[in-house]
């Protein structure tokens, strides 16, 4: 079987974001497992205005510029691993809107979740694990949460995520776990076609 194909997707867009480190972090350590091909997924490269479309996507095509091209990009992976900041107690609105703008896309595959801020982004994370269930995604327990003291170290450049050990046995608990969920949903979906191709 082909190794899964898993997106770690940056869910922030704005200067100077913090997010470009914990996702080049989690996808060399995603990488070193030998399980996964990975890649960044950049929100930056996947441009959505604020969701205003007649439906949402479960139920009818999008018209916005990008959807499309972001609706395929999210299609061609097994599984996703999001960057999530926390901002007043929840996650990024660029985030929120480019969940919005996929749905068939997501179901059935797993989630996990890197989060910054104050309490480790907790707060933004559960939030996500509820929209994740309603976009029939599996989002794991394992996560990583870098608290407020280690985020100013390696926002200052005084350490890097690697230096912490108990982040990298975080990403590690998180991983291995996400891989089992990859492999598990992936051999269900694969099932699922061929049935779909006999019937």
């Amino acid at each position: 079987m082909a190794k899964p194909r898993i997106g770690v997707i940056i869910g922030s867009t704005r200067p100077g974001r913090f997010g470009d480190k914990p996702a080049e972090w989690i996808a060399e350590r995603a990488k070193a497992t030998g399980e996964f091909e990975v890649e960044i997924v950049d929100l930056r490269d996947y441009p959505l205005p604020f969701f205003d479309e007649q439906a949402s996507p479960a139920y009818a095509p999008s018209n916005a510029d990008g959807a499309k091209a972001w609706q395929d990009k999210i299609a061609s992976l097994d599984g996703y691993i999001m960057t999530a900041a926390e901002y007043n107690r929840g996650p990024t609105a660029v985030l929120k809107n480019a969940l919005d703008y996929a749905y068939n896309e997501w179901n059935n595959k797993p989630v996990a979740f890197v989060g910054y801020g104050g309490v480790g982004g907790a707060r933004a994370i559960e939030q996500l694990r509820l929209h994740a269930v309603e976009l029939q995604m599996n989002p794991i327990r394992n996560g990583v949460h870098i608290v407020w003291a280690d985020y100013a170290q390696i926002a200052s450049g005084d350490k890097k995520l690697s230096d912490f050990a108990h982040l990298n046995d975080a990403a590690d608990g998180m991983l291995k776990q996400f891989g089992w969920w990859t492999r598990a949903l992936k051999t269900a979906r694969d099932a699922d076609k061929a049935a779909a191709k006999a019937a």
